[in-house]
């Protein structure tokens, strides 16, 4: 399909603190109701930028990954979050509104009733009524992502939970598809559905959310990302490799976001002149993708970052 970047044409190899390792979390468990995973992301060029307007190149990180299991629970259970990597297990009944994991499950039940009305799948032949109350699950989610670290955790835990959702609920297993693809299965929750409901999930992890982050990981695409408007996959001269190296030292997006905000409202003009360079710099480097050339992106990545401090 034209314009779609086959998912070996850019490479990512992740460099973890020691006694860290990419380990797929698949569960072996009976009575698994639905599944869904969501890799990691990049931003290669246009970060904080992009909050303002500006273009973007990010790329999925399919190293490590978020999966959430669904699963049945007793009767009258309600929905659990066990969110180990975390340290959290989660009731929905109890959890407040603002909480990240229990807003996903709230946000995807409400699409999906809305979606559906007893329809399990196509495929199946068979009613699938969702309950008006919180229906008995338990929800388990691992995630080998490193978190606050710039490489949307919170993106895509939020996304293997929608999806997990849409798979027991639709009877079909969502994942990532192209920006063009029309022909996603009519009772999947396509990415462009998928996308929108973490992106309110994304909100509450940053503030401000440029939707980058829930973007490439929802479509599983490269992407040239301006805010507001529709993500265009980019050309891709020739393969090259990514190797992203974790300090293992968390630094929350969220703060980070508000520190701009806040430098921005006191210096707006300056604060726009350097978010109109980094723009320049994105134009650049997606030329240099297209044109085949990655060695030009390592001073352009050193320009780029300079501006950002």
């Amino acid at each position: 399909m034209k314009g779609i970047i086959p998912d070996a044409r850019i490479r990512t190899g992740i460099a973890l603190p020691d006694g860290l390792c990419y380990t797929p979390a698949m569960s072996s468990k009976p009575r698994i109701l639905g599944r869904g995973r969501a890799p990691g992301k990049v931003i290669l060029f246009g970060e904080h930028a992009v909050v303002y307007g500006r273009p973007a190149l990010a790329v999925p990180v399919t190293q490590v990954q978020a999966e959430a299991t669904v699963e049945a629970a007793p009767p009258g259970a309600g929905v659990t979050i066990d969110a180990a990597d975390l340290g959290e297990t989660i009731t929905l009944r109890d959890a407040p509104a603002d909480h990240p994991l229990a807003a996903a499950v709230r946000l995807t039940l409400a699409a999906v009733r809305s979606q559906v009305s007893g329809v399990r799948g196509q495929e199946s032949g068979s009613s699938f009524q969702l309950p008006a109350s919180d229906p008995d699950l338990r929800i388990t989610v691992r995630s080998t992502i490193p978190i606050a670290s710039g490489l949307g955790s919170g993106a895509a835990v939020a996304t293997a939970i929608v999806r997990g959702i849409g798979h027991w609920v639709l009877g079909i297993e969502d994942r990532e598809s192209p920006i063009s693809n029309t022909q996603y299965p009519i009772h999947a929750l396509s990415p462009a559905t998928v996308t929108a409901l973490v992106y309110e999930i994304e909100k509450l992890h940053h503030g401000t959310p440029s939707g980058i982050d829930n973007t490439v990981i929802a479509y599983g695409q490269p992407v040239y990302f301006v805010r507001g408007r529709a993500p265009e996959p980019f050309e891709i001269g020739r393969p090259f490799t990514l190797v992203i190296g974790d300090t293992g030292i968390r630094s929350p997006t969220r703060i980070a976001v508000g520190d701009v905000r806040r430098a921005w409202e006191r210096e707006t003009p300056r604060f726009e002149a350097l978010f109109d360079r980094i723009a320049g710099i994105v134009g650049a480097a997606r030329t240099a993708i297209a044109a085949g050339e990655p060695a030009r992106l390592g001073p352009l990545m050193d320009e780029n970052h300079a501006l950002l401090q």
